[in-house]
């Protein structure tokens, strides 16, 4: 198995999140757990998994992890990732934090499939996509998505190699390719942003389209999006 700024003198530490973005590390902590318990509990029923609720409390006008969940596990997500023979094995929201003076808060709701697993999260901070482009490296690639700004970019996932039987100890390693999707909040780019993520469980190069189709039709469904 295998997650997330004003300008830079508003945001001392915003290479930090950068780098804390590009492992992945607080997706996968935050929902080590939920996809252990819903996998037992959603390979039993063999039905799609349903969305766990997040545990934190997201004030308004802030969506909560659990909304964003419930956004992205849609019966045609299958089909958006171009494999319509999976289904959701796991889904989960997470509400939580950024780690800055600030404390802005960092929803976002995972689904894992068979052959993928898929990340929504959105940022209130203020950094416009174009500029936060400008620090992810050498992977970054501007371009537009629903008209708004938009940058693709990749990193590695973490994996874990948890011996069964309990003998051992648990191992991680370097993954697969993941592929983010940025796309800024409003028309003008004026800060903050939504994120999907895709990565594969065999560590086969993702689809940037069915990254594409899954931002055409599922961000326009983010409680907030149509007053922005």
């Amino acid at each position: 198995m295998a997650g997330d700024g004003a300008g830079a003198a508003d945001r001392p530490n915003v290479g930090a999140q950068v780098a804390t973005a590009l492992i992945l590390g607080g997706m996968l902590a935050g929902g080590f757990w939920y996809m252990a318990k819903n996998s037992a509990e959603s390979s039993a029923a063999e039905r799609p998994a349903v969305c766990t609720a997040a545990t934190g409390t997201m004030p308004a006008p802030y969506v909560s992890g659990t909304r964003l969940c419930e956004v992205l596990n849609r019966p045609d997500l299958p089909a958006l990732l171009g494999t319509p023979g999976d289904q959701a094995r796991t889904a989960w929201g997470s509400d939580g934090w950024t780690d800055r003076d600030d404390r802005g808060p960092s929803p976002e709701g995972n689904v894992t499939l068979q052959t993928y697993e898929v990340k929504l999260a959105v940022s209130y901070d203020k950094l416009p996509v174009a500029q936060l482009g400008r620090l992810l490296g050498n992977t970054a690639e501007p371009t537009k998505v629903l008209g708004r700004q938009a940058v693709f970019y990749s990193d590695r996932t973490i994996a874990f190699a948890v011996p069964l039987g309990g003998g051992g100890k648990a191992e991680t390693r370097t993954g697969g390719i993941a592929r983010h999707l940025l796309v800024a909040k409003d028309a003008k780019d004026g800060g903050g942003s939504y994120e999907i993520v895709i990565w594969r469980s065999d560590q086969a190069m993702p689809d940037d389209t069915a990254l594409l189709r899954i931002a055409e039709s599922v961000l326009p469904t983010v409680p907030g999006w149509a007053g922005r």
